[in-house]
């Protein structure tokens, strides 16, 4: 898996303006949103987890949305971490002594198998003491969102009950891919709730 990952990925995907698939300014705006929702809900953030950080593109705009917050960011891409300092880990695998106040995994598991997404979501729930951010590619957004002249295709598409059931055992979703884990107070209005959770 760190070998798929090498430089000509990246530059594949984030660092060539005609072939990239995302840019700075829309991952600074998701963080931006993560960190809103989570300010919103009055959780408090100390310590910020990112499974899969990539080129690290939303850590400047979390640790400026919560200053003082540490930040980790794991990453099995071996070329990456030499580069920018991440922990080189799989989200399946990683069991660090702490736990974290927000993670964000986006994009990540559709490159693991369906038993290694089994342990990485299993990990979340382990790993997160208040807020999960959560994206990945479904069957459903390849047929209806997925721009396919630039989404990188060599991926596992699952449909999203599959990834919605297995969230459900340790996080309650409060929308926009945000996700509370279970235990955690926090007051939401019926009408900002969820459609399936107002059923």
């Amino acid at each position: 898996m760190s070998t798929r990952f090498d430089p000509s990925f990246y530059r594949r995907f984030y660092k060539n303006p005609r072939t990239r698939v995302t840019t700075r300014e829309e991952m600074s705006r998701r963080a931006n949103a993560i960190a809103g929702l989570m300010r919103y809900l009055e959780l408090p953030v100390k310590s910020i987890l990112d499974a899969g950080c990539g080129l690290g593109l939303m850590r400047a705009s979390l640790l400026r949305s919560f200053p003082g917050a540490t930040y980790t960011g794991i990453e099995v891409s071996e070329h990456l971490c030499k580069q920018y300092g991440w922990t080189q880990a799989s989200l399946a695998a990683y069991r660090p002594a702490r736990r974290f106040d927000l993670i964000v995994c986006y994009d990540v598991l559709q490159y693991l198998t369906d038993r290694e997404s089994v342990r990485a979501l299993a990990n979340l729930g382990r790993l997160c003491r208040r807020g999960l951010y959560f994206h990945a590619p479904t069957h459903e957004d390849w047929a209806d969102n997925a721009d396919l002249s630039c989404s990188d295709s060599d991926i596992q598409l699952r449909e999203a009950n599959w990834y919605r059931e297995r969230l459900d055992r340790n996080f309650s979703h409060v929308g926009f891919g945000l996700h509370v884990r279970r235990g955690v107070a926090f007051a939401q209005w019926e009408m900002e709730k969820p459609a399936e959770k107002r059923l």
